[in-house]
């Protein structure tokens, strides 16, 4: 009989609880209460330590210490773990240790494996901690070293330069430090690169491509000494360097424009994020702004709609839909969604910014850091009134300000404070009320609301009749439900009727439905009249055409009139806000002595998809009518029936608000439409289950990081270990969730803040070296590696601040120095003191990465699309999937179309569905914070070089350029060397080539050439 995986499988979980029913069987059941204290004195060597060391220390010692406990020193246990101090002086019946082991908590029962203390031995450790818990001098003397004493948690010293013997070598500060270095080892630096290698090297580091023969031949002329530096000038300056930086950004914050998880969903509108990034590289953001953008910049910098943008950063990582959309609010599972959510927003913002792994302190207190657990909730607090949404943005600097201002001035309306927005009392304002009043009698524009006679709900809801003659419904909530309303007219020649759905503060979020996110749906909606005194049955009219203010995607209010059951009229998501119907009839109505309207709104979608409240009118206006944007307030329609001179300065004061609103809404209306970015947002339309904050949600420090187990509340905060700086935020009004990123960004931000001014400069440093002076970028901890050079490094950090964060002054520092022009060339007696050359007595040799392979051949054969920005190209064709997440069928994709040629940085990037080629280069994964890409050699990496399609092709496209540019075969191989190598073939090479185009063709020799480690390593 075959046994597969699966049986397999099944077999090993069965033996798993077999196994874990056995030992609940062989544990026995804790006491049901404290056993009693010895009576005798007791001896810490004779009596206690036998019991730690025979049931504690191995999970609680020097080499192991759970849940961050040491029991094996005084010093250690009384600074507790993860639960607080285990022992209580003098309280054996109140310490957790006696609780533990007795097994009275029953998630804390000790010691967790093993046999259960005795009643005895509870009792021997009962009295020694009632007797004092004295610990012998030996014992008690361990020291445990604060984990605060680490060298990235001290304040950014300014260090001298160091003396050097060998001072001719040294070009800037960064030639002393390293050469220093290197005489202490006893060696010394590489020669200098040639310029052909020193240019390939720092195209590639600033732009992400190689040089141009052009580029090339112009570097080789230029017998200027300041002719490099000139060129690292013009590299800074290109467009490319903004494209190349912002690709790494990407990597470090897990940029990617699908959710991830089960359902992959696109973000249609991640993508100007990433062109933020571009834009800031390239205009040299100072890095305090860059940071402060990125976490508060709707808050910090209002007036520049780039800001807000640039909070795509704290949306930038996976998203669980299922659990946020699908999951019902205020439910564990939907909390422990959004524990997770704020859990990454806390990792990228702490890795990114700090180099700190925070996120490790959820559950409990950092095992080496001094993170607390509290610290951790408290950076989750921080980002409680914040969801991934998307927002509104203006691209046009002019069209944001006039949004922003006009915006200011409506809120300020709403809020009584009329500066910059009109005094409704205003005399001149005053007469525009007049015109508007007439342009309301208007007939095209009058509306006469129907007062409900009878009215009822089929379904068991209660319907009451408010002053402004709507109906409200409450009550029961049945599954179907038809409302019918009865009214009388004396109006003529009817054209239309008119359904509001009005707001209301009893609705869930202010409705105008009675769904749990706001929505309905109207299945049918018909009237019938007859006149008023007849006896006659009523007749139906006909409805000739339904138009509404909104429609919901695929329910259309033509599907209120469509007699169809399953289809429907529906809002969401354009929930909480008033909407308006328009049933336009077929034939005018004309009944003289006034007629009697029966209406019939039929709800049948269930899931509580109801009207939560609603008004009817009637008009006789010639068709075809407009539909209403905006509904006038029930109590501005009471204003407006009281003559002039009766009204109060209250009731004008409300009718010019109202005017001067009306005319605001209008401006912003006319103005161009916002874009949309995916983006941290705290007010966004309702989708299912997944709805805005209101206000930053509650945030509790969790036992062992278990949802269903809160603690204490947590408090607003940065970390105590970074000297200088408060670690709890000042916060005036912590409900403005707002006033939480700002107060992080500018914690963030702080130059006394030395985790970040380190973390940056390592950063940078790590791009043009392979390597960090911390080899571990997002770590900076006792777990990280320390620094090679601890001195350059707070040099580095003190020298950015002192330059204001300039990210391409810093560029310019690195590359001009000795020490990043050297040769990589080996030294093999220098390989045995430092084969790893941490040192630097050489350059490091570094392979390209995927990008910056696709992007080089598309270079060379002339064919790249330069065209900066806009929504990524999608370089696959997409095929309906498994529920959400769709098929990206890269293999069918026109690899000749112009989307395949534009640079890599703006392909669309699946989390799920990563592009195989890139993905054989070592592209990384979009779920993962990548501070430092994973560089293999593989043989799929040579078999993709060789048979992927777009190779294959645009290799034919570069032989296809040699061909129109050479006019013989020899010309043709030296330009080949030239793109693709930087420099002309030796005779032998050339020879060589010749043959092999001779033998294969001109194309597959360019194959030829892009698999050769020459192309695809960077000296």
């Amino acid at each position: 009989m075959r046994i597969g995986r699966w049986d397999i499988f099944r077999y090993a979980v069965a033996m798993l609880i077999v196994a874990a029913v056995g030992a609940i069987k062989a544990s026995p059941a804790p006491p049901a209460e404290l056993p009693a204290a010895a009576t005798r004195a007791i001896d810490f060597a004779k009596d206690v330590e036998p019991i730690l060391a025979t049931s504690c220390y191995s999970c609680h010692g020097e080499k192991k210490q759970k849940g961050g406990l040491r029991l094996d020193s005084k010093s250690a246990a009384m600074q507790g773990g993860d639960n607080g101090p285990p022992i209580l002086e003098g309280n054996g019946a109140g310490s957790m240790l006696i609780k533990f082991v007795t097994g009275l908590d029953p998630d804390n029962i000790m010691p967790a494996k093993g046999d259960r203390l005795s009643a005895e031995q509870i009792g021997v450790l009962r009295a020694w901690v009632d007797q004092g818990a004295r610990w012998p001098v030996a014992a008690g003397a361990v020291v445990v070293k604060d984990k605060a004493d680490h060298w990235a948690f001290k304040p950014i010293a300014n260090p001298a330069l160091p003396a050097v013997h060998n001072l001719a070598w040294v070009r800037n500060p960064i030639d002393q430090f390293v050469l220093a270095k290197l005489e202490e080892k006893g060696m010394t630096p590489a020669q200098p690169a040639d310029k052909r290698t020193l240019l390939r090297r720092i195209c590639f580091d600033l732009t992400g491509l190689p040089p141009t023969p052009e580029q090339l031949q112009a570097f080789l002329a230029d017998q200027s000494p300041v002719a490099y530096e000139r060129v690292v000038d013009q590299l800074l300056a290109s467009p490319r360097y903004g494209e190349r930086w912002a690709r790494h950004w990407m990597d470090v914050v897990h940029y990617a424009e699908s959710h991830g998880n089960d359902q992959d969903r696109e973000r249609k509108n991640a993508w100007p994020y990433r062109d933020y990034l571009i834009q800031a590289f390239n205009s040299d953001k100072p890095y305090g702004r860059f940071i402060e953008e990125q976490l508060a910049g709707d808050a910090l910098f209002p007036d520049d709609s780039q800001a807000t943008v640039a909070t795509g950063f704290i949306a930038a990582g996976p998203w669980d839909e299922s659990s946020q959309l699908d999951v019902l609010d205020d439910t564990v599972d939907k909390r422990s969604a959004q524990n997770l959510d704020r859990d990454d927003m806390v990792a990228t913002t702490a890795s990114t910014f700090i180099s700190a792994t925070v996120h490790c302190a959820r559950c409990h207190d950092h095992k080496f850091d001094p993170f607390s657990q509290a610290e951790y909730y408290g950076l989750q607090s921080v980002f409680a009134g914040v969801d991934r949404a998307e927002r509104d943005y203006d691209a046009d600097p002019q069209v944001h300000a006039k949004r922003a201002a006009l915006k200011r001035q409506k809120q300020g309306l709403q809020n009584g404070q009329y500066v910059g927005g009109g005094d409704p009392l205003d005399p001149k304002v005053q007469a525009e009320v007049v015109a508007w009043e007439q342009t309301l009698a208007k007939p095209s524009g009058i509306w006469t609301v129907l007062d409900p006679t009878a009215f009822s709900s089929s379904g068991g809801a209660t319907l009451t009749k408010r002053d402004d003659l709507s109906i409200a419904a409450a009550g029961a909530r049945p599954d179907v439900d038809t409302y019918t309303v009865n009214a009388a007219t004396d109006l003529k020649g009817i054209t239309a009727v008119r359904l509001e759905l009005l707001c209301d503060e009893s609705l869930p979020h202010k409705g105008p439905g009675r769904q749990d996110n706001g929505n309905l749906h109207v299945n049918e909606f018909s009237v019938k009249a007859i006149a008023r005194n007849a006896t006659t049955a009523p007749a139906v009219l006909e409805i000739a055409r339904a138009k509404a203010d909104f429609d919901q995607a695929m329910w259309t209010i033509a599907m209120a009139i469509d007699h169809n059951p399953a289809t429907a009229w529906g809002i969401y998501p354009q929930v909480g806000k008033p909407h308006v119907g328009v049933f336009e009839l077929k034939k005018a109505l004309s009944v003289e002595g006034g007629v009697m309207l029966t209406f019939s709104i039929e709800q049948t979608h269930g899931d509580g998809h109801l009207i939560g409240r609603f008004r009817l009118s009637v008009t006789n206006a010639a068709l075809p009518l407009p539909v209403e944007k905006e509904l006038l307030d029930a109590n501005v329609v009471k204003i407006l029936a009281t003559p002039v001179a009766q009204r109060t300065d209250a009731q004008k004061a409300e009718l010019g608000k109202m005017f001067l609103l009306g005319r605001i809404d209008a401006e912003l209306k006319a103005l161009t439409p916002p874009q949309k970015v995916y983006a941290a947002a705290s007010d966004f339309p309702v989708q299912t289950h997944f709805m805005p904050p209101k206000g930053p949600r509650p945030v509790f420090v969790l036992k062992r990081g278990d949802i269903s187990k809160p603690m204490e509340p947590a408090t607003p905060g940065g970390l105590a270990c970074v000297a200088g700086l408060e670690a709890r935020f000042k916060i005036a009004n912590p409900g403005d969730e707002t006033n939480r990123r700002v107060a992080l960004a500018k914690w963030v931000s702080d130059p006394k803040n030395c985790l970040t001014w380190r973390s940056i400069v390592n950063r940078v440093w790590h791009y043009h070296f392979g390597k960090g002076i911390v080899a571990t970028p997002n770590d900076f901890g006792h777990m990280g590696t320390p620094p090679t050079h601890p001195e350059l490094l707070d040099w580095l950090a003190a020298w950015f601040l002192e330059h204001g964060g300039s990210i391409k002054q810093l560029h310019r520092l690195i590359v001009t120095s000795n020490a990043y022009q050297q040769s990589s060339r080996s030294n093999a007696e220098f390989a045995k003191i430092d084969s790893g050359n941490q040192f630097l007595w050489r350059m490091n040799r570094s392979r390209l990465d995927a990008e910056c392979v696709r992007d080089s051949i598309l270079q060379m054969t002339g064919l790249m699309d330069s065209r900066m920005g806009g929504p990524s190209v999608k370089q696959f064709i997409e095929k309906p999937g498994i529920h959400v997440t769709k098929v990206a069928d890269y293999d069918g994709f026109d690899i000749d179309s112009p989307d395949s040629r534009r640079l890599s940085v703006y392909r669309f990037i699946f989390r799920t569905v990563p592009d195989p080629f890139m993905d054989a280069m070592d592209c990384p994964d979009a779920s993962q914070l990548t501070p430092v890409r994973n560089t293999s050699v593989t043989a799929l990496q040579a078999m993709a070089m060789w048979n992927d399609r777009f190779v294959v092709r645009y290799s034919e496209h570069l032989a296809e350029r040699l061909a129109r540019e050479q006019k013989d075969m020899a010309a043709q191989v030296v330009a080949l060397y030239e793109l693709c190598l930087g420099r002309p073939p030796v005779a032998r090479e050339a020879e060589a080539i010749s043959a092999y185009v001779a033998k294969y063709g001109m194309a597959n020799a360019c194959r030829v050439m892009l698999n050769s480690n020459e192309f695809l390593f960077v000296n």
